[in-house]
C-alpha cells in the first residue's frame, strides 16, 4: 500500500486519540486541583500541537502524492513527519511530567528534535513540489 494512502488513514485514527486527550483534559480542568498551572500549560501545549500538526499532515500527504518522489522517499518523508509530530507533541507531555518551571528538561530537547524533523519533511516536500513537472491534462 502506498504511503499516501496508509499514513493519512493512520493519522485519522490518531486524531481520535487527540480527541480523547481533549476529553481527558476537560475532565482534569473541571476537577479541583487535578493539574497544577504548570502541568495544565504543558498538557494544553502538547494537546494543541498534536491536533494542529496531525491536521497539517493530511495536507502534507495530499501534496506528497503530487511529487515525483519515489515511493521509498515518500515513506521516509511521511514517517519522518509523523515521528516529528509525535516527538514535538510528546515532548510537551514529557516536560509536564519531569520538567520544572523555568528550566529545560529532556522534554524540551524532544520537542526541539520533533520540530527539526517536521521542518525537514516540510522543506523536502516544498523542494519536491518545485522540482516536479506538471503532467499535461
Amino acid at each position: 500500500m502506498r504511503p499516501t494512502r496508509l499514513l493519512p488513514a493512520l493519522v485519522l485514527f490518531a486524531l481520535v486519540t487527540v480527541e480523547l486527550g481533549g476529553w481527558s483534559l476537560l475532565g482534569m480542568l473541571t476537577q479541583r486541583d487535578a493539574l497544577s498551572p504548570f502541568e495544565e500549560q504543558f498538557f494544553r501545549a502538547g494537546h494543541a500541537h498534536a491536533g494542529v500538526l496531525l491536521v497539517l499532515s493530511l495536507v502534507f500527504f495530499v501534496f506528497l502524492g503530487r511529487t515525483a518522489f519515489t515511493e521509498r522517499t515518500q515513506w521516509v518523508l511521511g514517517l519522518g513527519l509523523l515521528a516529528g509530530i509525535l516527538l514535538q507533541s510528546g515532548g510537551f507531555f514529557l516536560h509536564m511530567l519531569i520538567g520544572e518551571e523555568g528550566s529545560s528538561s529532556a522534554g524540551t530537547h524532544v520537542t526541539r528534535l520533533g520540530a527539526i524533523l517536521i521542518a525537514a519533511a516540510l522543506v523536502s516536500l516544498g523542494i519536491g513540489l518545485l522540482r516536479t513537472r506538471e503532467r499535461p491534462a
